[in-house]
């Protein structure tokens, strides 16, 4: 299926997860089961906080941004994961694998910048809960989320223009089940040195500065707890801030492994294809559970939520 040398590239040809029917079909069936999961736990948490007042805060507003990214990013890639599947098409148009690129970059660029957010609201909650109302306004929640909006879109033009300005010409074969730099990149035969020093280092500083917030602020809110006297203060603080930081555990530390790090270095496929299932797939079905399991107020509104619907 690759294209020879001196023929420009018009499509892409994703490798996908399998080629085995035996193993096909029962991948479409868990991965359609994943995602429809994915789309109910989070269209929950996105109702729970829309209909339930008490939630109307900056923590579950920022909450709330979190459930639509997390509806976004996978309905970037596996729709058409399932569809090569099922139907053993994989091949994907030029113009389609950049605009699947383009937005999967941009919204996990957007969701690392809406965790440093969100830890930033836990500190100045923790750390200085009588000036809180006037630090976190309702403005400055517009702000600080429209900035990781923007912040992410604009970056992920960035690399998207830095890509496919590449001369694509030796194959068409993406060793991966979805359009990504790094797999992409990797295709082009003429020199990678800009693209891959921009995403390092653009990406490095940018995601670095993210994740320096988010160790700072839980540096300072882990402080501030301890000092707090009663166990109950403490469990009570600490329920606030374990689901946020788990979250940052398992989407960081997958994101970090696939982006900050030489494309042309040693790598295994099949573990990449595993990394980026963490962080694209697994991840955004797990957070809801992760939110709706820690916070009794989340799981209080999701009841009431759910009592009224069975009521109608």
């Amino acid at each position: 299926m690759g294209i020879c040398n001196q023929t420009t590239v018009t499509q892409f040809i994703l490798i996908g997860l399998s080629d085995l029917p035996e193993v096909r079909y029962p991948l479409f069936v868990v991965f359609t089961i994943i995602y429809q999961v994915t789309l109910v736990g989070n269209g929950v948490i996105l109702l729970a906080i829309g209909t339930e007042k008490k939630l109307h805060t900056p923590m579950y507003y920022f909450l709330a941004n979190l459930s639509l990214l997390d509806i976004f990013c996978p309905s970037v890639t596996v729709p058409k994961m399932l569809e090569n599947l099922l139907t053993e098409k994989h091949s994907i148009s030029y113009i389609g694998c950049a605009l699947q690129l383009y937005f999967l970059v941009a919204l996990v660029g957007t969701e690392v910048f809406l965790l440093s957010v969100m830890a930033y609201d836990r500190y100045v909650a923790i750390c200085f809960p009588l000036r809180y109302t006037l630090m976190i306004t309702k403005v400055r929640c517009v702000q600080l989320t429209a900035g990781t909006w923007v912040a992410g879109f604009l970056n992920s033009l960035l690399h998207t223009v830095s890509t496919f300005h590449l001369s694509f010409c030796k194959s068409n074969q993406v060793n991966q089940y979805y359009c990504d730099i790094p797999p992409v990149v990797a295709l082009s035969c003429s020199s990678t040195y800009v693209a891959e020093m921009l995403i390092l280092v653009e990406a490095g500083i940018l995601g670095s500065s993210a994740f320096l917030v988010i160790f700072i602020s839980y540096f300072y809110i882990i402080s501030t707890i301890l000092k707090i006297q009663s166990a109950e203060g403490k469990r009570k603080a600490f329920s606030t801030c374990a689901s946020h930081l788990l979250v940052v555990c398992l989407f960081g530390g997958t994101t970090i492994f696939t982006y900050v790090r030489p494309f042309s270095s040693q790598h295994s496929p099949a573990r990449d294809r595993l990394i980026s299932m963490l962080y694209g797939i697994i991840t955004p079905m797990l957070n809801p559970m992760i939110y709706s399991m820690r916070n009794t107020e989340v799981k209080g509104a999701i009841r009431r939520l759910l009592y009224q619907k069975a009521c109608l």
